[in-house]
């Protein structure tokens, strides 16, 4: 009688000793019939020696027998094993010897539990191993699948004799049972599609020489250390979750002059739209500027068209840097690390993904937007430049005049509020390149008297 291994290395036949080891056949077919052995690992695999499996915990210490399985209900009347034929004709002579693996007698305390044969078997991967003849039970043959048990026996593993890559019996099927159903056996509709989750190794359907492609690759690899770093800054108190968004309606501005105020950037700023705040960043002990300031705008779109037509424009002398803020410090009123205070209040206006992080005042930081809103290109993204067309074109060169006629306007305004305005330091310097200036033409006056 004979049954078939379908392994993740191939297929293996092997035949039973039924007349000489009756009971142990009996077990084996029953087990496999009840597909007790689908997705076993072989979870001992020794170069030259044996390869074990029939252990659904693929530790070497579980597997019962299936008079075991059919009483449930009374398991002191069904042991965990039952007693091993050892027949001294069968022995360990040639490679492919299928054996039952026999547990060993466990005295602890009072509890004494008899050892025996029960659900793990072994299969011998080379000639002439004496060293088991007598102390397991040989019950059957691989007559088919030498090839199989030579792949079986060139994994790799580790010092314990696991493979480092599951080899798992995919699929077992009886060709031959001569023995009836014990009471109470019922057979499974269907067998099992998920392995026991009892493995931290490469899976058997799993390659691990395969590769991403190369953008994909790329994109994990930024993605995961985005993640690290946002959640670094997360951990500090920085940002309120990993991978917050910062507004899109705030621009930072920088490489301004340092006798530049808020409110000069207010006034040069707020033709493109109604700015809720402007702030020049500035020393907190000596109250000196620090070159840069944020700029809130109302409207997403007003701030995207302060950082197209602001870019390098002159204030006060200096060629100014726009771009848009990657800060999320505003939001700092909005969330609380604390644990016992829990978040606070935020502005509202819930994103266009809906609630990030259970908060409805946060985005996730993309790249795109989620909807196209019509304007040219199509891309969707934080701004774009109008296409190349003669109308933009046309647009762009009125946009241009317009935009140079109000930095006219600003700049007059701007400089009759410093006359009326000035500071002393500025009335000093003014005064001392006017000394100097004026002392060549009196040198010169009093050398022609």
């Amino acid at each position: 009688m004979s049954v078939l291994l379908e392994t993740s290395l191939g297929d293996i036949v092997i035949d039973l000793e039924i007349e000489t080891c009756p009971k142990t056949c009996e077990n084996f077919l029953k087990l496999c019939k009840v597909y007790y052995y689908n997705l076993n690992a072989f979870f001992n695999v020794s170069k030259d020696f044996l390869a074990q499996t029939g252990d659904p915990t693929a530790t070497g210490t579980g597997g019962e027998s299936i008079w075991a399985l059919l009483n449930t209900t009374n398991s002191s009347s069904a042991p965990r094993y039952f007693t091993p034929e050892l027949m001294p004709r069968l022995k360990h002579a040639h490679k492919g010897t299928v054996s039952m693996a026999i547990a060993p007698s466990i005295d602890i305390g009072h509890n004494k539990t008899t050892g025996g044969c029960g659900s793990q078997f072994f299969i011998t991967l080379a000639d002439g191993i004496d060293y088991l003849d007598g102390k397991h039970a040989v019950f059957g043959h691989v007559v088919e699948g030498l090839d199989t048990l030579d792949k079986l026996n060139d994994v790799f593993t580790d010092q314990e004799g696991r493979p480092f890559k599951d080899v798992r019996i995919r699929h077992v099927l009886v060709l031959d049972d001569p023995f009836p159903d014990p009471p109470g056996l019922i057979q499974p509709p269907s067998s099992p599609t998920r392995p026991p989750d009892n493995s931290t190794r490469i899976a058997e359907d799993e390659d691990p020489l395969a590769t991403l492609p190369e953008e994909e690759a790329e994109r994990i690899q930024r993605q995961r250390a985005a993640e690290a770093s946002a959640l670094t800054l997360e951990m500090v108190g920085d940002l309120p979750f990993a991978n917050v968004r910062p507004p899109e309606n705030v621009l930072f501005v920088c490489k301004l002059n340092p006798v530049t105020r808020d409110e000069d950037l207010e006034l040069i700023f707020s033709r493109f739209g109604t700015i809720m705040s402007c702030q020049v960043i500035r020393d907190k002990k000596t109250g000196d500027s620090l070159q840069y300031a944020f700029i809130e705008f109302d409207k997403r779109e007003d701030a995207e068209q302060a950082y197209f037509k602001m870019q390098n424009v002159l204030v006060d002398d200096r060629r100014i840097w726009v771009d848009f803020s990657q800060s999320v410090a505003r939001l700092n009123n909005s969330w609380s690390n604390n644990p016992t205070v829990g978040p606070r209040g935020g502005r509202g206006g819930k994103g266009p993904r809906g609630s990030f992080a259970g908060r409805e005042d946060l985005e996730q930081t993309r790249r795109y937007r989620d909807v196209d809103d019509g304007r040219i290109g199509g891309y969707g993204m934080v701004f774009d430049v109008p296409g190349g067309n003669k109308e933009s074109s046309r647009r762009r060169k009125r946009s241009r005049s317009r935009s140079r006629s109000r930095e006219r306007d600003s700049h007059n305004e701007r400089d009759h509020r410093r006359r009326r305005t000035r500071s002393p330091e500025r009335d000093r310097r003014r005064s001392r390149s006017g000394d100097r200036d004026r002392r060549p033409r009196e040198r010169g006056r009093h050398e022609r008297h």
